[in-house]
């Protein structure tokens, strides 16, 4: 019989178990090894059972064991321990704390999804689990962060296999009353909302459900209230689920209901205001448009509010490509804005003129997410070196005039959070071999460029090390594909032939993400003879580890899964290469530390940075990639190797592939196993020792979590804190007016006239130049521009390359005619092809970048023909 109504009972724990309570709704203990203990040892058949989740444990476990443990002082003095950790934990000074500098009273931290716990399956991919590494390590470090997100109700899909290895998604219901979450209460006991207006007078509720992770709260907001109509109640129903109406109301509940959220939070909490507001990828955008009305309400004009807004807000964008932003038609977003909408005192042309692509190249009738999340915030990132350079290019249309390399995108390269994704196996060598608190600071604080202990550690404790979680991989994966077979359909009697699948002692690849096209998960198939041979050569066999999701709409997608299952189905070699469904957290932290190599193949340089490998890495899994994201930016042949790259623009699709794949062949077989399986005279592999000591101790600082925190806080969030202060409604008002201004005149901005003390062909290294320009500034100042010298080498094309700028100093107008000029030394500074020009840009100091309006004068083409110097 099927239950006509669902509810969730909690149990009552005896007095001296109420300490459990706290420590199973405070999420660190999915990071916190000696908590995870603690409740595993109330009743491991249970735990396991429960899918490792604290909440669900206590739950289910019975009230005759609940009255034993109440009894038992061991396991009392347990409780007490990790209860006043996380006590300390949660209010002791940590590396923020400790700070000298004037940081952010608070940051909110805006993201559609949040990996933090499989407990609470909200992600569906790599920027999720990003934005959960980025809240524990600010927890650990003690950054004052507010999470904000969307509690979706079917979270993102599971995936299983029919018996032909198509993929099929299902959706199960999520109750947040199961999950390790509380709701937001008025002082009254009723729940907090937020509501939005929609077209036709209806509105759009939402709870606030709050999850602590850690020392950070994190605000899920939920439209599954009885208070919304159906259509309503089901905005926050999946994950990257609907159509674009669907999508844009749940980036409106997100950006401008997550504000309302984080307002209503501070206010029932005491919790410090944001000072910084940073969204992770567009999808929050419109957070910057409520934090506008939040000042026009309180009596400023657009304009100075849109100055005050973008000088406190960070923008990450995480796509390489244009398809991967969201995009809506104009005319959709004007009727949720506006008279009768949302957001009414706010006229809807500006709302438009935030998000529309009014560049070259652009479409002028979409409105553009990452368009709007540039133009509302003062400071952008991409999330790798090479991602830093791809995103300049890509968003360079909204700076006409400068080069690639001026646009105002830097990069923060992510990290991971070493306490979830390190095995335990890991963190005990560690402590053994420099204490468990040093381990603990190295991981989570880190700061140090090289971990040395790695190189006390004897070499066969770090191969015992790699075979026992080798070992530990090859019974999960026998467990997992056992299961995976029984839902496609297969009988017990059929499935005998999995116990002998994977062997701990052969080299053993990983491969697990997504599977868009240009990731390639079937690469490695291109030659699939020569493949097999790999799988199964009789001295140095390989063998592959294969998980992913397509995205339910890409047919694409699945059917290159249904080609790598249908081959890893073969009973030739199917003992050799197993393809897992339903990849996620729970999955992914034991196939990380038991794979000897990492494999990643996209098509560069189309991934933003690709953190997998980095967990990998921690690990002591060396990485076998294309330099694409952050490989390209730390590889070294200490530790890994780099699949050549097949880019010439002569080469189509097809046979970049087939270069590519030939290339990964022929490391897997004349360098990578030869050396896997090379025996030294201790009789171990001891150059491939060499290169897990390299990977730990080379690589390991840098892929840290923590330091990709401490370089946000630091080179974003302090300068934004500190540009949000100083913008208060005069000075706000003062820059807008300067930018009208600005904006107004520039067409009479303009070089007339450059010439230097001597123009001779070729120059010695260490001269220097006197150059004296004359220029004209309409109706500005010099207060309101810098006139540069720009210098370098120059290329083929007389392109300046890795140019240098030098401004030049007023000494002598206005003339008659309204000209200005400006004079000083360009030096000489480096040999071969050379060149200079000269430029007008905007000044202000409250810019955060000279590029920041996208205004700049150059000379005319007659100009640098009369003028232009070029020294070869």
């Amino acid at each position: 019989m099927k239950a006509i109504r669902r509810l969730t009972v909690r149990p009552v724990l005896p007095d001296p178990l109420r300490p459990l309570s706290e420590l199973a709704r405070n999420l660190r203990w999915s990071w916190h090894a000696e908590t995870r203990d603690l409740f595993q040892s109330v009743d491991p058949e249970c735990w396991a059972a429960a899918g490792r989740d604290p909440v669900r444990l206590l739950g289910t476990v019975g009230p005759g064991r609940l009255a034993e443990l109440a009894e038992d002082r061991r396991f009392l003095r347990r409780l007490t321990a990790a209860a006043d950790d996380l006590d300390y934990y949660m209010t002791g000074d940590r590396w923020y704390q400790a700070q000298t500098a004037k940081l952010p009273a608070a940051v909110a931290y805006f993201s559609p999804e949040f990996g933090i716990t499989a407990a609470l399956p909200q992600y569906s991919g790599g920027l999720g689990i990003l934005a959960g590494d980025h809240l524990k390590a600010a927890s650990d470090l003690g950054v004052p962060l507010i999470g904000v997100g969307l509690l979706y109700r079917h979270g993102y899909f599971r995936q299983s296999l029919s018996r032909d290895g198509w993929q099929q998604e299902h959706y199960p219901v999520l109750d947040p009353n199961e999950l390790p979450l509380s709701l937001l209460e008025e002082p009254d006991g009723t729940p907090a909302q937020v509501v939005l207006a929609l077209p036709g007078g209806r509105e759009l509720r939402a709870r606030i459900w709050q999850a602590q992770v850690g020392r950070v709260p994190l605000l899920l907001l939920d439209s599954d209230v009885e208070e919304n109509d159906l259509g309503e109640r089901g905005v926050t129903d999946r994950l990257y689920g609907g159509g674009s109406e669907h999508r844009l109301l749940q980036e409106m509940l997100l950006g401008i209901g997550g504000v309302r959220a984080v307002r209503t939070y501070c206010r029932l909490t005491g919790h410090p205001a944001p000072e910084v507001f940073h969204t992770n990828e567009g999808h929050a955008g419109f957070l910057g448009l409520e934090r506008i009305a939040e000042l026009c309400a309180d009596g400023l004009e657009f304009d100075p509010a849109l100055e005050a807004v973008r000088a406190g807000t960070v923008f990450t964008t995480h796509t390489p490509v244009p398809a991967g932003i969201d995009r809506f038609d104009r005319e959709l977003v004007a009727r949720h804005f506006g008279p009768g909408a949302e957001l009414p005192g706010i006229d809807v042309e500006r709302v438009l003129r935030l998000g529309m692509e009014t560049y070259p190249g652009g479409e002028p009738n979409l409105f553009n997410m990452a368009v709007m999340g540039l133009r509302l915030a003062q400071r952008a990132n991409g999330v790798s070196l090479l991602h830093g350079g791809v995103s300049r290019e890509m968003f360079s249309g909204l700076w006409p005039g400068f080069d690639a390399d001026e646009v105002p995108i830097t990069s923060v390269t992510n990290g991971v959070h070493a306490p979830t994704w390190v095995a335990p196996e890991v963190l005990r060598l560690g402590a053994r071999q420099i204490g468990a608190q040093r381990t603990e600071d190295a991981l989570t604080v880190g700061g140090s460029d090289r971990w040395d202990a790695v190189a006390d550690i004897p070499a066969e404790d770090i191969w015992e090390l790699r075979r026992t979680l080798r070992e530990q991989l090859v019974t999960e994966v026998r467990t997992r594909l056992r299961a995976s077979w029984r839902q496609r359909g297969a009988g017990t009697a059929e499935l005998g032939w999995i116990d002998g699948v994977l062997d701990p002692d052969v080299l053993t690849i990983g491969f697990a993400r997504r599977v868009p096209s240009y990731k390639r998960l079937t690469l490695m198939l291109r030659d699939r003879d020569r493949l097999m041979e790999l799988l199964l050569h009789p001295e140095r066999p390989v063998q592959i580890v294969v998980a992913g999701k397509a995205h339910p709409a890409d047919d694409g997608g699945k059917r290159l899964v249904q080609e790598l299952v249908r081959f890893a189905d073969d009973p030739r070699v199917r003992h050799r290469i197993v393809f897992l469904p339903d990849y996620g957290m729970a999955m992914a932290q034991k196939l990380y530390p038991g794979c000897d190599i990492w494999l990643n193949n996209p098509l560069r340089p189309l991934e933003a940075c690709g953190t997998s490998g980095m967990k990998a890495a921690l690990n002591g899994c060396l990485n076998l990639s294309v330099l694409d994201g952050w490989w390209d930016e730390w590889y070294q042949p200490d530790f890994g190797w780099a699949i050549p790259t097949a880019d010439g623009s002569g080469t189509d699709a097809d046979r970049r592939d087939a270069i590519e794949a030939a290339a990964l062949y022929d490391l897997l077989e004349q360098r990578v196993a030869p050396r896997f399986y090379e025996r030294g005279r201790s009789g171990l592999p001891d150059r491939w020792i060499e290169m897990v000591r390299q990977t730990l101790s080379l690589l390991g600082p840098k892929v840290l979590a923590g330091r990709m925190v401490r370089e946000y806080v630091d080179r974003l969030y302090a300068p934004a804190a500190a540009a949000h202060r100083a913008m208060d409604a005069d000075a706000a008002r003062d820059l807008a007016a300067w930018k009208a201004r600005l904006r107004a005149a520039w067409h009479g901005v303009s070089v007339d006239h450059v010439e230097t003390s001597a123009a001779p062909p070729t120059a010695e290294l260490g001269t220097t130049l006197g150059l004296r320009v004359r220029v004209r500034l309409g109706d500005l100042g010099p207060d309101d521009v810098e006139v540069q010298a720009v210098s370098g080498r120059v290329d083929t094309e007389d392109r300046i390359t890795d140019a240098d700028t030098v401004p030049l100093k007023p000494s002598g107008g206005p003339d008659l005619e309204g000209r200005w000029v400006y004079e000083g030394p360009l030096a000489l500074d480096r040999t071969g092809p050379f060149g200079y020009t000269v430029r007008i840009l905007p000044a202000h100091p409250r810019l955060a970048s000279a590029a920041e309006l996208g205004l700049v004068a150059l000379p005319s083409q007659d100009l640098v023909e009369a003028a232009g110097l070029l020294m070869r």
